[in-house]
């Protein structure tokens, strides 16, 4: 979702944080933990606390 608010690409976000784009994905749809480092470095990028990017519930289903 911040990615998207924000016209961030997947490809664009992946560079940022030396990942594969393929794994923005993979995070995004859930189906992929990250690293507590990576976890760490996306809510850096963002600018938040990481429990803004990640929670040990589940987010609600956003559409």
């Amino acid at each position: 979702m911040l990615r998207a608010e924000r016209g961030i690409s997947r490809r664009q976000l992946a560079e940022a944080l030396g990942v594969h784009y393929q794994t923005i994905g993979y995070l995004e749809r859930g189906e992929y933990s990250p690293s507590l480092y990576l976890a760490l470095r996306i809510a850096q990028h963002f600018e938040v606390p990481v429990e803004v990017v990640f929670s040990t519930s589940p987010f609600p289903r956003i559409g």
